[in-house]
């Protein structure tokens, strides 16, 4: 978490002098810190989850107690451990670690054990504790628990994983899943909020309210509401297993203090009420007295995140002062929208949650198993017996790998979610900046896609340094999804705060129980992660706050570097409620600025940065104003949006365009790819190192992973073939292997899936003397490793251990491809037979005509033409380029970063350079144009980047002077290849006889409603007719004309076999003759629908002339 001088270490330029070293490619003895903190968030939060988390859970767990003939038998869980993934007891194998190579290799899940501690008692007598297995749990790539956690990148290319693989992801399946940040409530925090539809929750309620999420230590979680009712009385309402409950808050204040009323204590006779009112849902055994139940209740529902009713009484007095400020207009309403409200879920926090309510409902199901067994036998209880019934306890395997598998969380309390759904995504390895983006990528929720409103979407001035402006997908998730900057960091760590208090009273704060010197009017609350700590003079409160930021800065007072110190100032007139504010727990997003008063970086929260002053630049620092700085002033943009060269050039839009696209780019996204079994890879087969670069592309070196090439681009319209959007490409720049790429599908064939139940004889093989399989496979049946394979060869073949018997699989893939590599595997218990494998096929996959480019400023274009080079206009000097941009792309768009990369590129050839990219390295006074334009004159070329050109058809001189640079292309994924349709003849619905759409079944293109206005409006009408009906499901129909009826005609019986007649006729059923029978073209859609019709009992009479 200690970002201390990290950023400090930003490299001064590119540079290609890496690329060159001896060095290059060889591991490194530590892996790249850059790297692994992109993912720090997730792997982090997991192992406090596994290790101090589980600890907590656990003792939050509360006893289960039931009655068991006449006998209260109680079982606690005292401990519970979790261990790195290993192989099964029994199996054959002489390494007993399992790693993650392993597990996407054989299609399963990469988890541990969980073993836990069940101590059990009779009537309130120990009597020991059994060491019981409750099922698997996924483990994430890298956590502490991880077999890979701490190796150097030379262990973990030998454990088949990338040199610097980062982990945060689990595997399921053999699929790669990562748990999404998402956005939650802030911890601990009372908002302020107006919502009209509270006042349908019932008679006299308004529209103001309170709203806290309360978080315990080991993340439980539950939300709660005050709501004012037009009488001035305050209700107090919570979520208990999904359902609603209101209590009047006086009720819940004399819960929570004995509460003097006539001389006499009515705290007990609160709970008693309350007990007996709530005890039907609480689930509690018969023999707890009321005021037990209501103690259970309140410690389940309202202010979980605190331990003792007193801090609960206060906190909830805060919350009225708050509400009744609030509905009376003295302090305005938050936005729960705004980032400053807010904090991410951790993958770390949500494993932990499910775990917790796992565990608690598998001893729920051990009642059920002991009540279900004492029906069927006489049960004695003895520690022999227990463990038998704990071994029918329901599994913790399966509810996890659906939850991950799935992304849909399947809980009876919701654990505090608003959503159950699209928890998790599969971490795609389209390429490495898609791979990157989903472990920075931090999610609203799935229920506001369905929002009408665009409040949830907007991007808020609170979010500076947070979240990136510029990275959020255009479309239905625009706003929603977005991306963490590339600075900004999660807390992960807990803290215990118990000196925190004692350092407040000595700086001048109240203690909660004592009674300020001034007026409470006069003095600020002081919170602590939601604990009300006391009181502070609103003349005294500054320095406080002053006091606690410098022992933050400076890590004194054992004061966490994350520590969020908010005072919310009196200002006279409504605005945010005032008081101190003290976070330190976490989930929080922070951020590194430079702090100007002390010199030192510090981290700022979402809160807290509002009522500070950062400067961007050093010459915005305004002594005695500002009280920090940026620490370079492209910190507001996210890791990817940092890879967009000269962005402070371009329109918005484009950048938002090159996020996307960067995605989606064809490129090199692993070193690993013969170790790899995903389902779709793509490679690029001839990748280049940018000539012009961001800075921050050496800093998270991703020369390793490089996503498109250097093309000579010249501005010109020259064919006619380079129309909207479209760019004419080099033929010879083609054939020398311009873009050219290959796709990697694996199929995981699996024989036990093709057999019946029981039946174990198949195996891989070739049965001897076959003719189908000669020269084509080998003898293990599996096709030969680089041999090609094309429509209708054997893919392979298996045999009958039994029968001998054997069966050969055809490859039935329109495409072409070669046979990459083939990977025999087992089972768990390694005693799996040959009767599973991957088969991994390299698919080549070259530019065709359609297929998709598009320049690092959302300039995408399709290749529309492969020109001869002999054609193409060339140089003074005889460069020929290999792209040809039509200059109509420009002025709309406005993305003069491309022109300047243009240049820049140009000037790096010339000169042997990197260009630096940076955004905001150039300004009004030192423009990027005079700087690349002096570095071009000063080579001996056009200050502004221009030749002169000469056709390559006439090869007279172009009259103007052309813009020609080195611009570096991406090749993205969509290819013609992938979406082309064709179709002749093929399936059709059995129904309607039409043909079937999709392209998987080799359908057709439905010709709706608009193509057909469309061939009407040009007069096309035998066109119009081939296509909806000749081509579609044209039928000879009989139909009778004299009563016009299309189903009476029937075919008369056959004669019988000695006649010789054979020529049988139609005749109306309904005529009962035969002459009145005619033949007529109609649609089969047509004839269906008539029967439809007649089935409602209507009649179609047609009119034949």
């Amino acid at each position: 978490m200690d970002s201390c001088g990290r950023w400090r270490d930003l490299p001064p330029g590119p540079s290609l002098k890496h690329l060159t070293d001896p060095c290059y490619g060889v591991p490194r003895a530590q892996q790249k810190p850059a790297l692994q903190k992109l993912t720090q968030a997730h792997v982090e939060s997991f192992n406090y989850a596994v290790r101090e988390g589980l600890g907590h859970a656990v003792q939050a767990i509360p006893p289960f107690e039931f009655a068991f003939k006449d006998e209260r038998i109680s079982l606690t869980i005292v401990d519970a451990v979790i261990s790195p993934p290993t192989v099964p007891k029994g199996s054959i194998c002489k390494e007993l670690s399992v790693y993650p190579a392993e597990c996407r290799g054989r299609r399963s899940t990469y988890r541990g054990k969980l073993t836990a501690d069940i101590s059990w008692a009779v009537n309130g007598v120990s009597k020991g504790v059994i060491k019981q297995f409750l099922g698997y749990v996924p483990i994430m790539v890298k956590s502490t628990l991880c077999n890979l956690h701490g190796l150097p990148p030379k262990a973990l290319i030998e454990h088949h994983e990338e040199p610097e693989e980062m982990g945060g992801y689990f595997i399921i399946n053999g699929i790669e899943k990562v748990i999404r940040l998402l956005i939650m409530p802030r911890r601990n925090f009372p908002i302020a909020m107006i919502r009209p539809k509270w006042k349908a929750r019932g008679p006299g309620y308004t529209q103001y309210g309170v709203s806290m999420h309360c978080v315990r230590g080991e993340h439980s979680a539950t939300n709660m509401n005050l709501h004012y009712l037009e009488n001035g009385t305050v209700m107090l309402n919570f979520i208990y297993r999904k359902e609603l409950f209101f209590l009047p808050l006086g009720f819940a204040l004399k819960m929570l203090r004995v509460v003097m009323d006539e001389g006499c204590s009515t705290q007990k006779q609160v709970l008693g009420y309350l007990g007996e009112r709530f005890r039907v849902k609480l689930s509690l055994p018969d023999w707890y007295p009321s005021e037990q139940a209501a103690e259970f209740l309140f410690n389940q529902c309202i202010c979980i995140h605190l331990k003792s009713n007193t801090e609960k009484f206060y906190v909830l007095c805060f919350m009225t002062r708050k509400l009744f400020a609030l509905a009376r207009g003295e302090c305005m309403e938050e936005n729960p929208d705004s980032l400053v409200n807010q904090e991410v879920l951790t993958p770390g926090q949500l494993f932990l949650m499910f775990l917790k309510e796992k565990m608690e409902a598998w001893l729920v199901s051990i009642k059920l198993a002991i009540d279900k067994k004492a029906q069927k036998t006489n049960v004695s209880l003895n520690t022999e017996s227990l463990m038998k019934v704990f071994n029918l306890g329901t599994d913790l395997t399966k509810p996890f790998e659906y939850l991950l598998a799935t992304g849909n969380l399947r809980s009876k309390t919701g654990l505090g979610f608003l959503q159950d759904s699209g928890l998790c995504v599969v971490a795609d390895k389209l390429n490495f900046i898609r791979y990157l983006s989903h472990f920075r990528c931090v999610h609203r929720g799935a229920d506001f896609a369905k929002m009408r409103t665009t409040t949830v979407r907007r991007l808020l001035p609170e979010s500076w340094g947070f979240l990136c402006p510029v990275h959020t997908p255009d479309g239905e998730p625009c706003g929603l999804m977005n991306h963490l900057t590339a600075v900004c960091e999660v807390v992960t760590q807990f803290v215990y705060t118990a000196s925190i208090p004692a350092l407040l009273c000595s700086l001048g704060v109240t203690p909660v129980d004592g009674a300020p010197h001034r007026l409470y009017t006069e003095c600020y609350p002081v919170l602590l992660d939601g604990i009300m700590v006391g009181w502070v003079d609103k003349d005294l409160a500054p320095s406080v706050a002053a006091s606690l930021r410098r022992f933050k800065v400076l890590r004194e007072k054992r004061i966490p570097p994350w520590m969020e110190v908010v005072l919310i100032p009196m200002t006279g007139k409504p605005s945010l409620y005032p008081g101190l504010f003290l976070f330190t727990n976490p989930c929080r997003l922070v951020r590194p600025v430079q702090n100007v008063e002390l010199g030192h970086e510090e981290l700022v929260g979402t809160m807290e940065q509002v009522f500070l002053n950062i400067a961007v630049f050093e010459a915005e620092v305004v002594v005695g104003v500002t009280t920090h700085q940026e620490l370079f002033p492209h910190s507001l943009l996210s890791v990817i949006a940092n890879f967009i060269p000269f962005s402070d050039h371009n329109q918005s839009p484009r950048n938002m365009y090159q996020c996307q696209m960067g995605k989606q780019t064809m490129g090199f996204p692993l070193l690993t790819y013969r170790d790899r079994s995903d389902n779709k890879l793509y490679r690029l087969q001839t990748p280049q190192s940018p000539l012009v670069r961001p800075r921050m592309y050496d800093h998270y070196d991703m020369d390793n992973y490089p996503i498109g090439t250097n093309a000579i681009v010249a501005v010109i319209s020259y064919t006619g073939y380079d129309m909207e959007d479209a760019m004419v490409v080099n033929k010879a720049s083609w054939e020398r292997g311009f873009a050219h790429g290959s796709v990697y599908k694996s199929e995981f064939i699996d024989l036990t899936e093709k057999v019946k139940q029981g039946d174990d004889s198949l195996v891989f093989g070739v049965k001897p003397g076959d003719p189908r399989t000669a020269q084509k496979l080998d003898s293990d049946g599996l096709p030969f490793v680089g041999a090609w394979l094309r429509y209708g060869d054997p893919y392979f073949s298996y045999v009958s251990l039994h029968s001998g018997d054997g069966a050969v699989v055809l490859y039935t893939s329109k495409e072409s491809c070669i046979v990459d590599n083939i990977k025999v595997c087992s089972n768990d218990a390694g005693t799996g037979k040959f009767k599973c494998v991957c088969i991994t096929v390299r698919v080549p996959r070259n530019p065709t005509i359609g297929d998709k480019f598009a320049s690092r400023h959302g300039q995408k274009g399709i290749l529309s033409r492969l020109w001869p080079a002999e054609d193409m206009p060339f140089t003074e000097s005889g460069m020929v380029p290999d792209i040809l941009f039509n200059p109509h792309g420009f002025p709309s768009r406005m993305t003069i970063g491309m022109l300047i990369e243009s240049m820049a590129g140009k000037s790096a050839a010339l000169h042997g350079l990197c260009q630096d990219a940076t955004p905001f390295t150039f300004s009004e006074e030192n423009s990027a144009l005079g700087h690349f334009g002096d570095m071009l004159k000063a080579a001996g070329y056009a200050f502004y980047g221009t030749e002169r050109l000469y056709s390559g058809i006439s090869g007279l001189e172009l009259e103007a002077d052309i813009f020609i640079g080195v611009v570096y292309y991406q090749r993205l994924r969509h290819m013609v290849s992938d979406k082309f349709q064709v179709r002749t003849t093929g399936a059709r619905d059995r129904a309607t006889n039409q043909p079937v759409g999709g392209r998987n079944v080799q359908g057709g293109i439905r010709f709706g409603e608009m193509e057909r206005d469309a061939l009407l409006a040009h007069g096309t009408s035998f066109l119009l007719h081939d296509r909806l009906f000749n081509c579609s499901d044209r039928s000879v129909a009989h139909v009778c004309v004299r009563c016009g009826s299309l189903l009476s005609p029937l075919l008369e019986k056959p004669p019988p076999a000695w006649s010789a007649m054979r020529n049988r006729k139609y005749s109306c059923t309904v005529c009962q003759r035969s002459d009145t029978i005619d033949t007529v073209s109609v649609p089969y859609v047509f004839r269906y629908f008539v029967a439809e019709l007649a089935a409602m009992n209507i009649k179609v009479k047609l009119d034949v002339v």
